[in-house]
């Protein structure tokens, strides 16, 4: 894969927009701008109408959403009442099941790290079936199952935190280079940094997650 992992929202694909920290930096409101298809998770359609937007599309449990938003968005409603999964789970589902290839995730950080964290780890379950990017506030995060190079900037900020502590990791562009590397724990991967305008990261098998950080937020 290349360089294209980052790259503007096209005809057909959608932002999912999840009940977490509302999007504040330039980056993410891009995205959130970029396209009239917004899926909101459940109460997220209330911070999206509060920002002066209307959701596409609400998915969940519909207990965090009142009777008048109920009403107001009754053409638009998914409502998916087992428990067995989160609302941000429940979404991504629908864009499988409705063949959407690539869907942007906000609003997936921010108010609870346990949230955070799971939110992160759902994104990476389900990365072989749809492509999917959540930005944050502060940076990019993305699932890996493969090889990959990305564009970016001398001194950005770059964290690889793998799923398959078998894994070995190579890498090309950053300063503390990967020579076939085990990535045992979470931390292991982590606080790199850029050198040049781009980055590799190699790898025969397995499930990573690398966040890039925003250099002009």
């Amino acid at each position: 894969m290349s360089s294209e992992i980052i790259k503007p929202l096209e005809p057909g694909e959608v932002v999912i927009l999840a009940n977490g920290r509302f999007p504040e930096s330039d980056m993410a409101l891009r995205y959130l701008h970029a396209t009239d298809q917004i899926i909101c998770c459940d109460g997220a359609a209330k911070l999206l109408l509060d920002y002066g937007k209307e959701p596409s599309l609400v998915i969940g449990d519909l207990d965090s959403i009142g009777a008048e938003l109920k009403a107001r968005f009754s053409d638009r409603l998914v409502e998916v009442t087992e428990q067995e999964t989160n609302d941000l789970t429940k979404a991504i589902e629908w864009a499988i099941s409705n063949d959407i290839k690539r869907a942007v995730v906000l609003g997936a950080d921010g108010n609870r790290i346990d949230h955070t964290i799971a939110n992160a780890a759902l994104i990476a379950e389900h990365c072989s079936r749809i492509n999917l990017m959540m930005v944050t506030n502060d940076g990019f995060l993305l699932p890996l199952s493969h090889s990959a190079t990305f564009p970016s900037q001398q001194g950005q900020q770059v964290s690889i935190f793998s799923l398959t502590p078998a894994t070995r990791y190579s890498s090309k562009g950053l300063k503390y280079p990967l020579n076939r590397t085990l990535l045992s724990t979470l931390w292991s991967g982590s606080l790199n940094q850029v050198e040049g305008d781009s980055f590799t990261l190699e790898f025969d098998a397995g499930l990573a997650l690398v966040y890039i950080n925003y250099v002009n937020r």
